[in-house]
């Protein structure tokens, strides 16, 4: 086997020595070129440590004792190396190749995309389940509040309209749910009169409050069927917890941390803005939906009753759209990105009865 001119290092000082290489009977000899002066070196191969090697970058082999070798001459180096029967391995080719770096990225991208539509959520409903349902309850009463304090004021229903709405609801749930019922409340809200509004909604917050404004009851006046077809699709997100595992897929990495330590505070002050800015996934909404019709069979309400809440809410967008309500101003369904109307009404539509 040849020899190798190579530029060598002793470990002890950054001064390079011109060397010679020369392998025999499994073991490394450096020796100084003339003018050097210092002492051969011989080494077992098993010894040298042999970098990755790069397209572009230097060659160098590691020695005992903090001692290296670096290549004068990177394509001797290499056919060297060859003669050695050091292959390189099938990721170092594909990090030399751009067919090989093209794939790498479009794994890459498709690991990402993966990850995102099926291990966040995962990994959320796991991290949901560690989450204390105080904590639902406080993030709750934050967000109530600051509704309160900019989209929503009191209720102008009556009284009696709303405990008769309550009442009707409650038996609803308990009709389903006779014992694994999570905890829950029902809030009547109105839009405030100007600035931003959420309109004809209803919405439920992490720790089972529902809020229902006045202005969905008057948009489907009489149907009450309807109406507790929409609590109904509510209380499943608040049974399924999807306010929190949403604020939990957003704020993944902060929220396991405080899982970890116990310490919620940072989130519960920060979950009013956060969750103003979320949408439910159309998977959640689904399982909402679900819910729903599951609560409306067992209060014996056609399913069918949520079709015209839809084709109702569908007009009041498109009026709202047309310039009656300024479509910056008005809200759509909140946190909520649903699922298109049209798949949504069929499915209440084809829905049995029983």
């Amino acid at each position: 086997m040849n020899d190798l001119d190579v530029r060598y290092f002793d470990g002890c000082s950054s001064k390079p020595h011109a060397a010679r290489l020369c392998v025999q009977d499994d073991a490394l000899t450096v020796t100084p070129m003339p003018g050097e002066t210092f002492p051969p070196l011989t080494v077992s191969l098993a010894q040298v440590r042999w970098p990755e090697r790069t397209r572009h970058g230097g060659r160098i082999a590691h020695l005992p004792q903090g001692a290296s070798v670096q290549a004068l001459d990177t394509s001797a180096w290499d056919a060297w190396v060859a003669q050695l029967g050091r292959g390189e391995s099938w990721v170092v080719r594909a990090q030399q190749s751009w067919r090989g770096v093209a794939v790498a990225f479009v794994l890459l991208v498709g690991a990402i995309a993966a990850m995102y539509q099926w291990g966040l959520p995962w990994v959320a409903r796991g991290v949901t389940a560690m989450v204390p349902q105080r904590v639902d309850a406080l993030i709750g009463e934050q967000v109530l509040e600051s509704l309160d304090q900019s989209l929503l004021q009191p209720s102008a229903l009556a009284p009696a309209e709303q405990e008769r709405i309550r009442k009707s609801f409650t038996r609803m749930v308990q009709t389903a749910h006779a014992v694994d019922a999570p905890a829950w409340t029902l809030e009547f809200r109105r839009s405030r009169e100007q600035g931003r509004q959420l309109g004809p909604n209803a919405l439920a917050l992490p720790g089972g409050t529902i809020v229902l404004t006045d202005e969905l009851v008057a948009l489907m006046p009489g149907n009450d069927d309807a109406v507790l077809g929409v609590l109904a699709h509510e209380f499943g997100h608040v049974r399924q917890r999807h306010a929190m595992r949403q604020l939990v897929q957003v704020s993944a990495i902060g929220f396991a941390a405080s899982v970890a330590v116990g310490d919620y505070g940072t989130l519960i002050s920060s979950a009013p803005v956060v969750l103003a800015s979320l949408g439910y996934s159309r998977d959640t909404e689904r399982e909402a939906d679900a819910e729903s019709l599951r609560l409306m069979r067992a209060a014996g309400i056609p399913p069918r009753a949520m079709v015209a809440f839809f084709e109702a809410i569908e007009h009041w967008r498109d009026t709202a759209q047309r310039g009656t309500r300024s479509g910056d101003d008005a809200i759509g369904l909140a946190f909520s990105s649903h699922p298109a109307a049209t798949e949504r009404i069929a499915y209440f539509r084809d829905a049995p009865e029983d």
